[in-house]
């Protein structure tokens, strides 16, 4: 069994959950402890405790800890990348490519810590120094979804190290094992007890208790839209920092003049790959209406070729859906866009492999409008709508009008189209040309409306969240 990390130590929680395989149910990819909330209140209270050591610890310390982690995941990169594959349903290459880029989001931190930095300045009165320096928050609640099993937890671990912080980890209960294995990585690259503390188990037993806590002093989330508001009403009662990445209903414009052939690709990448399940996928293809139809006819016959089969399975372009409860929601928000009057132009139907699991064929609606809830709600699944406008104009206009602004894709080769979408586009993320899903590591990653809030994730802008500012004055 695999335990949660609390003070150093790992420890059994009141009981244990299997995690099971969504390509192939038969298959228990391992059994994990689960929390309550006196494990959280106690990995809190360890947290604390190790804060002071920690936060004043050298910088070359805490940048061999990250930099080992990187070289042990890159070097595992295969083995985690299967696992994550077999608990996620993500199909092997992207499992492995995620995996890859947790390894560099721990060697780009670990970086960070060797270029932490401040100012001295003058002040405005003579003889008096001023220095503005960032120090570390105190204890950083960690709450990640179940999408990006490492690579999420990656890059709101790492900075929460670098800088100083203290950790307690609440992983999604759908997808611990990654959790569990970063976190052992980091034990065994010497980080100190109590400094990272990992607690498996419900969000409305552990999460919770993180979020009644006056000891944490910042909590950082990744997941639903109502949750996260929770996460803020909680969060304001403790007057603590947090930051929020939440849902998307991206928007991805084509325009007559676009690559028909990178419009497809772009498009198809955006909104099946990972089974649509990534808050930055593309459902909602807004396409004006001199290539609509070419593009339709190229998107579906696309479609025939992807195969929807074992994550694991070499060739399979399509995992399953994660578990049942997400497969259900799928399949109803595919009946809800048939009684709102879209065409179902592809797809929509479970499809049987040789093994039991959560399989959807890549499902495309036509004829849709922006006021139906299959364009307006996250559906995060394989389904998506293509909405015709007239001209440029109507696509941004429609583009723009959701509650959410994460990411926001135009194809086209217009110079003058793609800088004004560029400038316009109400989104935190935009892509031209590119499927809307893709982002680097060493950037900043994050929303508008909706979608996000608070400072940006990854790249250095992660020190806003992290790190708090202190000026201090100096008589000569």
């Amino acid at each position: 069994m695999h335990r949660n990390l609390i003070a150093g130590e790992w420890t059994a929680g009141e009981d244990t959950i299997e995690n099971i395989n969504p390509s192939n149910t038969n298959d228990v990819v391992g059994e994990y402890a689960r929390a309550s909330a006196d494990d959280a209140k106690a990995a809190i209270a360890a947290a604390k405790a190790a804060f002071p050591g920690w936060s004043r610890s050298g910088i070359l310390e805490r940048h061999a800890i990250l930099k080992k982690t990187a070289d042990e995941i890159l070097a595992r990169k295969d083995e985690l990348g299967t696992l994550l594959a077999r608990e996620e349903g993500k199909t092997l290459p992207e499992a492995i490519g995620e995996t890859i880029r947790a390894a560099q989001i721990f060697e780009f931190f670990a970086g960070e810590t060797l270029r932490l930095a401040g100012e001295v300045i003058p002040s405005v009165r003579p003889n008096i120094g001023v220095e503005i320096t960032r120090e570390a928050v105190g204890v950083v609640g960690i709450i990640t979804p179940w999408n990006f099993p490492i690579a999420i937890p990656a890059w709101k671990i790492a900075p929460a190290l670098a800088y100083g912080n203290t950790v307690v980890f609440k992983p999604a209960e759908l997808v611990p094992g990654c959790a569990w294995a970063i976190v052992d990585i980091l034990v065994r690259a010497g980080l100190p007890k109590g400094v990272l503390n990992l607690v498996m188990g419900k969000g409305s037993v552990v999460g919770q208790a993180m979020l009644e806590s006056p000891d944490v002093a910042a909590i950082t989330f990744t997941g639903s839209t109502g949750t996260g508001k929770r996460v803020a009403a909680a969060s304001i009662e403790h007057n603590r920092k947090f930051q929020l990445e939440m849902g998307g209903k991206n928007p991805f414009v084509v325009l007559d003049d676009a690559d028909l052939t990178v419009a497809v690709e772009a498009a198809a990448n955006s909104g099946f790959f990972s089974t649509g399940q990534r808050c930055t996928a593309s459902s909602r293809l807004i396409v004006t209406e001199g290539i609509h139809d070419r593009f339709v006819a190229a998107l579906t016959e696309k479609l025939k070729t992807l195969v929807v089969d074992d994550a694991l399975k070499a060739g399979t372009h399509i995992g399953p859906v994660v578990d049942a409860g997400q497969l259900k929601q799928d399949t109803d928000y595919i009946e809800i866009g048939k009684g709102e009057g879209a065409k179902l132009a592809f797809g929509g139907d479970l499809v049987k492999r040789d093994n039991p699991g959560f399989y959807l064929q890549p499902t495309l609606f036509t004829e849709a409008t922006n006021a139906m809830r299959i364009s307006r709600e996250e559906i995060f699944g394989p389904v998506v709508s293509v909405i015709r406008v007239k001209d440029y104009d109507e696509a941004l206009a429609i583009a723009n009008d959701t509650p959410f602004g994460l990411s926001s894709g135009i194809a086209t080769t217009s110079l003058k189209h793609a800088t004004h979408f560029k400038r316009n586009a109400e989104a935190g993320m935009v892509m031209v040309n590119l499927p809307t899903a893709g982002v680097d590591f060493h950037v900043p990653f994050g929303g508008r409306k909706g979608s996000s809030y608070g400072p940006r994730e990854q790249g250095k802008y992660a020190n806003e969240f992290y790190t708090t500012v202190k000026t201090a004055y100096t008589l000569a």
